[in-house]
């Protein structure tokens, strides 16, 4: 049986280091059905599959079979779009280099493509989201830690050997936070992410010890970056702060970006978007100040318009529709 084009579907598969999401999407980016495991539980990677597939084979089902199933698309950390590799995952239980769009492949009898989560959301956001009809975008996603997907002339970047657009690694205060994982000092993501801003109202709360803050009634290991965004919508000082630093951090950041690749738009996505305004405006201020003035009030600088719980899938089933 042929399926016409219109009615074809596509799996995405978003693999975190806690859970892995999926659905199956049609080609207007309508999500037909939804589901998560866990990606702990199983050490072989093999194990992992074996319990997507046994998740995943009912929704087939249910959507119609197999006939209908263009291919996968996966989005995972470190994920490289040339070989279908996982290399080196720091936050995965599966160690090395793990050839997973070819195990997936294989077990489901799709075609199977994957890539890192941000490029997955930048295509997301290309076929479905805020840069519907852009060439040139940047989408910087914003959670534990910054990730980045750049698209130029419509295509994602990837460079010679698929790990281009690392932005939230680029130094952007030399000699600055050492980032808790890879070591570098000042890296756009020890400042910009939850996790960068968690440590900046530490080190606030610090800075101003004698400064009262709603923020010090809670435990230090409670203080996270959803704590800081309820007392800075209850008007604490030092938590508008926290936000107004983060801010001049990132929008400078951004200004370089802008710098690189004269983007149309940039697009912030995730958890740390949810702050809205109190991130939104010192970045944007920040991002014109320094920016040169052939490249000033030109670039877009938008929230995505993807649900959060929706966007992961979407972008990695996006992926399926490149497939040839």
């Amino acid at each position: 049986m042929s399926v016409p084009v219109s009615q074809q579907l596509a799996i995405g598969i978003d693999i975190g280091g806690t859970n892995s999401v999926f659905g199956i999407v049609d080609n207007r980016g309508d999500i037909h059905y939804r589901g998560a495991i866990s990606t702990k539980t199983h050490a072989k990677v093999e194990d992992y599959i074996e319990e997507l597939y046994q998740a995943i084979a009912p929704a087939i089902a249910e959507v119609g079979g197999k006939e209908y199933i263009k291919g996968i698309g996966v989005g995972a950390p470190n994920g490289n779009y040339y070989t279908g590799s996982i290399d080196y995952a720091p936050n995965l239980p599966w160690r090395g280099i793990i050839p997973l769009a070819s195990l997936i492949q294989d077990k489901f009898g799709f075609p199977a493509a994957l890539t890192n989560d941000a490029n997955a959301a930048a295509v997301g956001e290309m076929m479905y989201g805020a840069a519907k009809g852009m060439k040139h975008f940047i989408v910087i996603t914003l959670g534990t830690g910054v990730g980045s997907g750049i698209v130029i002339n419509g295509q994602v970047v990837y460079g010679h050997d698929g790990f281009a657009g690392e932005l939230g690694h680029t130094i952007i205060v030399p000699g600055g936070r050492k980032h808790w994982s890879t070591g570098a000092e000042g890296s756009v993501e020890t400042y910009a992410s939850a996790t960068g801003v968690r440590l900046t109202a530490l080190e606030l709360l610090n800075k101003y010890e004698h400064q009262d803050s709603v923020l010090r009634n809670f435990p230090v290991a409670e203080i996270d970056s959803r704590v800081v965004y309820d007392c800075a919508v209850q008007g604490d000082a030092i938590a508008n702060e926290v936000y107004q630093f983060t801010g001049e951090i990132l929008g400078k950041a951004l200004a370089n970006f802008v710098m690189f690749s004269s983007p149309e738009a940039i697009i912030l996505f995730g958890g740390l978007c949810k702050a809205g305004k109190l991130i939104m405006d010192p970045t944007r201020k920040h991002m014109e100040e320094n920016l040169l003035p052939i490249f000033q009030n030109k670039v877009k600088l938008v929230f995505s318009e993807l649900k959060e719980s929706d966007a992961a899938i979407l972008g990695a089933s996006a992926l399926v529709w490149e497939l040839k």
